[in-house]
């Protein structure tokens, strides 16, 4: 199998995890690695040096990167304000381009993604992991084979304690920039990424309209109280009483689809708690859902009883796990590792990544219009039908064990074992 060539743009401790993971892929060679701080790009140089015993380029911008002639796709895990346009640019000259999950600045933006898109014909793909989680692969397979019935009603979340991102300076941490100037649904991929796919929305179905509200904000301003030294540590970061944190401690979304489904979305980050990504789909014929790990099919679970998900595995498990477990390498238990397989076999192949332009903004966006209804009292945002009216009648995508559209059970034989 020939090597795919690509470049790295941003290494910051998640894109030095993602390098890592792609350097141990032997048919991926790594040709370039930038980012824009000197000592970031050292440090992914060597990472290279070390695995291939040789030097590979670097430079301090991007657009050295993407224009390389030996590269066939641009990988980049980036700050969230800027690996769109990184992607646009990596598009403009005719890579594929894979972009890190975080949230869309404004409206504006994804549609100069789709438009790009659309001129140059270079397909990108945003890298949601979780929609090749165990879990959601799995529901997802129940859904295809009808075990849910007709669905209704799906649920999702980013709920996940991150009061720790306090420490630090704007400039310095990502998240924390976003919830001093931001109240929103600040990420809202990870669950609403297999949500799209179990709901066929841009395939059959699309989210019409969304509303949104967020609670105060206390979560963050009571951690560095009890925890940094209050009000020494916001002047130290330049940080403003008496609320320097615009972004609510819970901001819940509800979208409303084509078809009349509903979808519930909660952002959850700023108060102690688990860790859940809160995972709930419901149809005519039952429910699952993450936090209680429960199951329950009417005519099959025993009255009014959940089962545990357990009882449902054998059954039920989605083949890339079930067949593929232990070649699944990466991080997240594996799903960081799918989802970059799925987009590089993409690029291979030279068709269009699972999870493609329209997804990819759909899912996004949601972030921005979640402010304008925030800021609005709650008051209903329409979504943007990026497709163009083509989401009634579009087609399932390309054939292949990572789709999301399908599940295509014959595809998982003997020969296609090492992904």
């Amino acid at each position: 199998m020939r090597k795919l060539n690509v470049g790295f743009v941003g290494l910051g401790g998640r894109g030095r995890g993602i390098l890592n993971m792609v350097l141990a892929m032997d048919d991926v060679e790594v040709k370039v690695v930038c980012d824009m701080r000197q000592e970031r790009l050292e440090m992914g140089l060597a990472a290279c040096k070390e695995k291939y015993g040789y030097d590979v380029a670097g430079t301090l911008n991007h657009k050295e990167a993407v224009a390389r002639d030996d590269i066939e796709a641009v990988i980049i895990p980036s700050s969230w304000n800027d690996h769109l346009k990184i992607a646009r640019d990596a598009m403009e000259a005719g890579k594929y381009a894979a972009f890190e999950v975080g949230p869309a600045q404004n409206v504006n933006e994804c549609w100069e993604m789709i438009r790009t898109y659309e001129r140059t014909g270079v397909p990108c793909m945003i890298l949601e992991n979780c929609c090749y989680g165990r879990y959601e692969l799995t529901v997802l397979n129940m859904i295809k084979k009808g075990l849910f019935g007709e669905l209704i009603h799906a649920q999702g979340g980013y709920e996940h304690d991150l009061r720790g991102l306090a420490r630090g300076t704007e400039t310095e941490l990502e998240r924390t920039y976003h919830y001093i100037h931001r109240n929103g649904e600040l990420y809202p991929t990870h669950e609403l990424g297999p949500i799209m796919s179990y709901l066929s929305i841009n395939r059959g179905n699309r989210m019409l309209t969304l509303t949104a509200m967020a609670s105060k904000s206390r979560g963050l301003r009571a951690y560095i109280d009890a925890n940094l030294g209050g009000t020494d540590y916001l002047k130290q970061q330049n940080l403003h009483e008496p609320a320097p944190f615009q972004l609510g401690d819970i901001v819940t979304t509800m979208i409303r689809c084509a078809h009349g489904e509903t979808i519930i979305l909660t952002h959850d980050t700023t108060l102690p708690r688990p860790y859940s990504r809160g995972g709930r789909i419901q149809g005519t014929k039952g429910l699952w859902m993450e936090d209680n790990d429960s199951i329950y099919i009417e005519g099959r679970s025993p009255d009014h009883t959940w089962e545990p998900m357990s009882n449902y595995w054998a059954e039920y498990e989605h083949p890339l796990w079930k067949e593929f477990y232990k070649n699944i390498k990466g991080g997240h238990g594996g799903m960081d590792y799918l989802v970059m397989r799925g987009f590089l076999e993409a690029v291979r192949n030279k068709v269009e990544p699972p999870i493609d332009v329209y997804n990819s903004m759909s899912m996004i966006i949601v972030s921005c219009l979640s402010e304008e209804s925030i800021a609005m009292g709650g008051a209903p945002v329409a979504i943007p039908d990026f497709t163009d009216g083509k989401w009634i009648k579009r087609s399932p995508g390309p054939k292949s064990i990572f789709s999301l559209t399908e599940v295509h059970d014959d595809l998982f034989t003997a020969d296609t074992l090492e992904i």
